[in-house]
């Protein structure tokens, strides 16, 4: 173990690590293949408990899907299409939808 220095904060370092070690594009592809089977689209939590039955992530924590929801909806290749409430927490959450070229909902 390393020793932590007085005020250093070590949250920023292990995130940035963690964060780097991600493969996108495979991620990218996985959340996209999921989607493609969900033609009224599907929350982060649905994304990730999908993606965890199908072996590509080791638990349905929905933090595996959301930032990457995020990324590929700023490339427009998602969209956020409604809002429902989550089966799994009861909260209002964004129900996630691939979009066409032209960056309309398929």
């Amino acid at each position: 173990m390393i020793e932590r220095r007085p005020g250093e904060i070590t949250t920023l370092e292990t995130r940035a690590a963690a964060n780097e070690e991600v493969d996108r594009n495979l991620r990218y592809r996985q959340i996209i293949e999921v989607l493609s089977g969900c033609p009224s689209g599907a929350t982060a939590k649905e994304i990730a408990v999908m993606m965890r039955r199908r072996g590509y992530i080791p638990t349905s924590e929905r933090n595996f899907t959301a930032p990457r929801l995020t990324e590929l909806g700023k490339r427009g290749v998602v969209e956020p299409i409604g809002k429902t409430t989550c089966f799994y927490t009861g909260r209002r959450v964004t129900v996630w939808g691939l979009c066409d070229r032209e960056g309309a909902k398929k």
